[in-house]
Order: C-alpha cells, then sequence, then structure tokens
C-alpha cells in the first residue's frame, strides 16, 4: 500500500468561466480525504481573451489540410493567454490555501489540467494553454500537467479523462451497479461503472457550451442563471429536431468533441427563452440517449459538473430518463469541484505511473498512464 498524498487539482473547462481549486489526499486507488473546493470565476477581460485564443488556436491548427504557416499574430496571443491563465491559476492557488489556513508545505503535488482551446483526436492534435513549469515554479509545487498527449499520441480520443476518478468515489456509495454519472461541463461526458468494476466512458455532446454561447449572444451574459431562461421558453420541436440530427450523436463511442464540433443555435427568430429551451432540451436528450451505447442501462444517474446545478437541465434529465436522478452533492460528492478533483487524483496516478485512459473509456489500445512532471525549485 502506498501512502496517501496530499494534492491540489485544478480545472478550466470548456465553459471558459475560471478555475476550481480542490484538496484531496489519496494514493492514486483509495480517497483518504476531500470535500475542500473554491472556484475563482476568469475576470471578464481574460474570458474574452480566451475566447480569442480559442478562435487563433482554430486558425492554427482547426484549417487541414494547411495551406500556410501560423501567422505570428496568432502564435503570440496563445502564448500571452498561456501565461495569463497560468498565473491566474497560481493566484487561486494562493487565494485557496490561505482560505482554508493551509501551509503551501503541506500540500505535495498539483494537477493542472490547463484551458483546452483545440481537440481534433483525428488528428491527433490536443492543446490545453497552461504552463507546468511555469506553475510549478510560481505555486512552489512540484506539478503534474499535459495529461492528454500520451493517449492522444497512442491513438485514443484523449477524452474523457476522468472516469478513473468516477469508478474511485463510486467505491464509496451503497448504489447498487451500473451506475452511469454524467460531467455536464461545457461539454456532457458519461461514465457507466458496472457491477464488476468495468468502466465505459465517452463524450455525449453540449452540456452547458450551446446554452452559455446563446446566451451571451443573444442577451449579453454569461450564462443562464439557475435556468430561469430555459423555465420560461418552450421548446422549438423542429429546431431541436435539426440540431439532434448531427451525425456524431449516432457514433459509437469510443468518441470525443471540441467544443466547437458542433453547430450552435443562429435562429433569429428563437426567443431569449425559447432557445434556451430548446439547447436545454438537446443536452437532456442526449444524455439520455447516451443509454444505447451502454452494455447495461444504469440503475442510476448521478449528475455532477455546472450543469447539475441548472434546474432546467436536471428537470430536463429526469423527464428523459426512467431511473433515478441523483446529483453528486446529495452523495455527498462535489459537483461544482469533481473535475478538479478528479485532476488531482489523476495528478497522483500519473505520478505513480498507474493508468490514466482504457481502451474502453478512450480507445486507446492498453491502458495507459500520462501527463507530465514539472518540479518545483526545492524548498
Amino acid at each position: 500500500m502506498h501512502d496517501a498524498v496530499t494534492v491540489i487539482g485544478l480545472m478550466s473547462g470548456t465553459s471558459m468561466d475560471g478555475i476550481d481549486v480542490a484538496l484531496l489526499s489519496t494514493d492514486g486507488e483509495r480517497l483518504t480525504d476531500r470535500g475542500r473546493g473554491l472556484s475563482y470565476p476568469y475576470p471578464l477581460d481574460t474570458r474574452d481573451r480566451v475566447r480569442e485564443a480559442t478562435k487563433a488556436a482554430w486558425r492554427i491548427w482547426g484549417a487541414h489540410p494547411k495551406s500556410q504557416a501560423p501567422s505570428p499574430e496568432d502564435m503570440a496571443l496563445l502564448e500571452a493567454v498561456e501565461r495569463e491563465v497560468t498565473e491566474l491559476h497560481a493566484d487561486a492557488i494562493t487565494d485557496f490555501l490561505d482560505a482554508f489556513g493551509i501551509s503551501r508545505s503541506e500540500i505535495n503535488l498539483i494537477g493542472f489540467h490547463g484551458q483546452t482551446v483545440f481537440h481534433d483526436a483525428s488528428r491527433r492534435i490536443t492543446r490545453q494553454l497552461g504552463d507546468g513549469p511555469l506553475l510549478a515554479q510560481l505555486a512552489r509545487i512540484d506539478v503534474v500537467h499535459d495529461f492528454r498527449s500520451a493517449d492522444i499520441a497512442a491513438g485514443g480520443q484523449g477524452a474523457p479523462l476522468v472516469p478513473a476518478y468516477h469508478r474511485a468515489v463510486s467505491d464509496e456509495v451503497g448504489f447498487e451497479k451500473p451506475l452511469a454519472v454524467v460531467n455536464i461541463g461545457g461539454i456532457a461526458n458519461v461514465t457507466w461503472i458496472g457491477a464488476d468494476g468495468k468502466v465505459i466512458a465517452f463524450d455525449i455532446g453540449p452540456g452547458n457550451c450551446m446554452i452559455d454561447e446563446w446566451m451571451q449572444q443573444e442577451a449579453g451574459l454569461p450564462f443562464d442563471r439557475n435556468g430561469e431562461a430555459a423555465l420560461r421558453g418552450t421548446v422549438d420541436k423542429d429546431v431541436l429536431k435539426r440540431l439532434a440530427s448531427h451525425p456524431y450523436y449516432r457514433r459509437k463511442p469510443p468518441k470525443s468533441l471540441d467544443r466547437y464540433d458542433l453547430p450552435g443555435l443562429s435562429e433569429r427568430e428563437l426567443s431569449l427563452e425559447d432557445g434556451a429551451a430548446t439547447l436545454v432540451a438537446l443536452a437532456a436528450r442526449e444524455i439520455a440517449a447516451s443509454a444505447e451505447y451502454l452494455p447495461q442501462r444504469p440503475r442510476r444517474w448521478v449528475l455532477a459538473g455546472g450543469g447539475a446545478k441548472n434546474p432546467a437541465i436536471v428537470q430536463a434529465i429526469v423527464e428523459a430518463v426512467s431511473e433515478p436522478v441523483t446529483s453528486a452533492d446529495e452523495m455527498g460528492w462535489s459537483a461544482e469541484h469533481f473535475e478538479a478533483e478528479a485532476f488531482g487524483f489523476l495528478a497522483v496516478r500519473a505520478l505513480r505511473k498507474l493508468p490514466l485512459t482504457f481502451p474502453s473509456t478512450t480507445g486507446v489500445p492498453r491502458p495507459m498512464t500520462g501527463g507530465r512532471l514539472a518540479r518545483a525549485p526545492r524548498r
């Protein structure tokens, strides 16, 4: 048995709304302590620059075949935003430690996912903005980063990465399996955990990303707070049918998504409320439909991520599936900081050379470890 490591996990997801920070103790297989987490919204100007960096990433890597070299301006923008995002993560760590009265010397490791700006597994490209060595220097703590590259290079999808953590936390609860854990971030993904411990996972489709973009486009709001717009709206069935016809949804797993792989909502004739309701219905429909690709229907659905805090999404999922639906918070997990916890857990697994991904989660040919270690200056 290995000693538990005290680790901070960091996550900035495809919603581009900020940084989640979580603390846990684990040996990479079992969890001995968790539950403390905080969120740090990006400043509005940072959100704008991250979006511009994402557009730059698509100009650089999204065109295929490549017709010209990347522009120096786009490369400079990515470099500047990467440094900004890394420094904000360092500031979040400092604030987190101060908030809980934790000494920096008590933390053994940081798991640093970074900010995804481009992902195309079919072309073996995934890019997360986040400078692991710089964060190790600023935080003065060792950092595991670059979690996806090894899986992608070996032929995997590079996503989703959190199923190993879903399996670990599911062992803490008494619910009968199979169990489905749905993380509703910008993109929604599902992890199915069988009674024998078998895990299957894949990206389902949009979680919050399309709803957020609709609210930004139509109302200048960052997201639909408490699902208020969607709950006032009416689903446009024709638009829903068109959105749900995208071939990705019927593709068999393993599969993964970039947030811009699917077309957003462009119907200017829809009201703000009806557009939000239609996009909520799309997310819930595809979450329910994900059961088609599972070996058995789950006995229960557990919802985590920011979408689990949206009453409109939760209500739509409850109506779309026949099994009980439970939030991660109701299970004593942290819906809001679940992915941050996961990347702390994965950092310890990476340090121990344990698998992060599996043939049944990313399609990688064999169980794969991953991540790179950036050493902090010695204390």
